[in-house]
């Protein structure tokens, strides 16, 4: 089968939908199909579309006149196919969609939907340094809330470092403090941070929208425990019963996990070990084929105006 794979995602940028391309383009390749990776559909025939982003993919959706599989990225699922027309367009269009966390098929009803957890083929483990180390990733915007890390070492006495990765793409954004146990790198090469990754004692997410964040895989995969705010995308990666959550733009409670002794950390390593396979490179690649397979015995085509 040829796939034309559409992602708004520019060839060399380190978001997370370029990383998925990427590596779901690799998966399909070695089954067998033929992929091409583009931003926007133009006119090559395909014998079906796989398409990231239902809004600022939609023109290429609109336009394909094959089958289109659609992949719902954390402001499609959380923000915009309840505010934005082509966004919900995209997705009656779509023969298939895919989401990157069974809670976000919660957003979706009425609609067969299949779960892709995203994964790592990272061989890296976590071997924590000495001093108590806190990672960051991920660019500066908005929606992740990317400052509240900083904020919370207000209210941290303990002797600790903060290491922030991240392009910043919002001016709003550009960390100020004077504080020596913090530290922001800007953007890194991948196989960089993932480094500072293995070598934290946690990583912070403290995202306010989230479809799935292809960071926290990278964390579970690694066996790194995680520091998360209770949203959707991270519950349906990390579990309800999870013991890192800590509640979105709170400061102070993230403070106060920060501060926690070095049991609790533990508690939070037994508990992202049993994920590790999760988000294992086969199974994210099962899930993807069995979609395609899917589409391949639907005799139902894309809904059409």
């Amino acid at each position: 089968m040829k796939i034309a794979l559409i992602t708004p995602a520019r060839p060399g940028t380190r978001t997370g939908n370029r990383h998925t391309a990427l590596r779901w383009a690799a998966f399909l390749r070695a089954a067998g199909h033929r992929v091409s990776i583009s931003t926007e559909w133009n006119g090559e025939p395909a014998d079906a579309m796989l398409a990231l982003h239902a809004r600022r993919s939609h023109a290429s959706i609109k336009e394909f006149p094959g089958p289109v599989v659609l992949a719902l990225t954390g402001t499609d699922i959380y923000q915009d196919i309840h505010r934005s027309p082509e966004a919900r367009r995209s997705i009656d269009l779509a023969r298939e969609l895919i989401v990157l966390q069974a809670k976000a098929a919660e957003e979706v009803p009425g609609r067969r939907v299949h779960v892709v957890v995203q994964s790592s083929s990272t061989r890296l483990r976590h071997k924590p340094v000495r001093k108590f180390r806190v990672c960051v990733i991920g660019h500066l915007r908005a929606v992740k809330d990317p400052l509240l890390t900083l904020k919370a070492l207000k209210h941290v006495k303990r002797d600790l470092e903060v290491i922030q990765l991240g392009e910043l793409l919002e001016p709003d954004f550009k960390p100020k403090t004077s504080d020596p146990r913090y530290r922001w790198l800007g953007s890194v090469p991948h196989g960089r941070a993932l480094k500072w990754l293995a070598s934290s004692h946690a990583m912070v997410i403290s995202s306010r929208m989230e479809g799935g964040a292809n960071v926290v895989c990278e964390a579970l995969r690694i066996g790194v425990p995680v520091l998360a705010s209770r949203i959707p995308g991270n519950v349906g990666l990390l579990g309800g019963r999870y013991a890192g959550y800590f509640p979105v733009g709170d400061e102070r409670a993230l403070a106060r996990l920060l501060e926690r002794e070095s049991s609790f950390y533990d508690k939070l390593k037994r508990q992202v070990a049993p994920l590790r396979a999760k988000v294992a490179p086969q199974s994210e690649a099962r899930a993807l084929l069995a979609t395609f397979s899917s589409l391949s015995r639907s005799s139902r085509g894309p809904r059409r105006a």
